[in-house]
């Protein structure tokens, strides 16, 4: 690991979107944890980071121009999980959009993806034996 002053620490992402609600309902459901905010901002915390949420005209107004022409769906994101297999399930019973199949790759990384409301992928991974 990397030591010193200028050493960064990653805290999270923020998603902007048209349907704020949605997307909430969605990622509390997906991560299985409670979103603190409105409709306006949330923001769920995980392990290792915080994803939030912001709505469009409320990122307008903290930075007018700021989101003209930046489009949706343009961000993979990923989950470290447990068990693929029973993520995978869990999610098909949510009728979740599946991108690609539960597979293990030679590197010994397992995942699953899939697609939120605003067409971002979900990478939920885990680590196997090889």
């Amino acid at each position: 690991m990397l030591e010193g002053e200028h050493l960064m620490r990653f805290n999270g992402i923020c998603l902007v979107s048209p349907n704020v609600k949605r997307l909430r309902e969605f990622y509390e459901s997906a991560l299985r944890v409670e979103a603190e905010g409105n409709d306006v901002h949330v923001k769920l915390e995980t392990a290792g980071a915080v994803l939030s949420i912001f709505s469009e005209s409320g990122m307008e107004q903290m930075a007018p121009g700021s989101i003209k022409n930046y489009g949706h769906g343009g961000f993979t994101i990923e989950f470290e999980v447990q068990n693929i297999d029973e993520e995978y399930d869990r999610l098909r019973s949510m009728n979740v959009p599946i991108v690609k199949m539960p597979t293990t790759q030679p590197w010994g990384r397992r995942s699953v993806w899939f697609r939120d409301p605003d067409g971002n992928i979900v990478n939920f991974f885990s680590n196997v034996r090889r």
